[in-house]
């Protein structure tokens, strides 16, 4: 495909550099700053979800007999998971060391 009209620039990483009144130079871009997430809270939330998940599981038979036997098994694994989760979050490790 060519290109008709506009600027033949390129940045470094070879997508063509819009030209016009409307262009913003490179002084004028601010830097992103990461949004906060509370991590934390997050995975909590999330593991009393699966908590839940598994006492409905145990105490409605329908969910956790026949052909639905896995169920509970899945809700065990995401708590298992999750607080895997929670421990490196709280630990801060990698990119969760800014998690709170």
């Amino acid at each position: 495909m060519s290109e008709t009209g506009g600027s033949s620039e390129r940045r470094a990483d070879g997508i063509p550099t819009p030209a016009g009144p409307g262009r913003v130079s490179a002084d004028e871009v601010e830097a992103l700053e990461a949004l906060h997430v509370p991590t934390q809270r997050i995975v909590g939330i999330g593991l009393v979800l699966w908590g839940v998940a598994l006492v409905l599981t145990l105490l409605v038979p329908a969910l956790h007999e026949g052909d639905r036997s896995w169920w509970p098994w899945a809700c065990v694994a995401g708590l298992v998971l999750g607080t895997v989760g929670l421990l490196y979050v709280r630990r801060g490790r990698g990119n969760a060391s800014d998690a709170h």
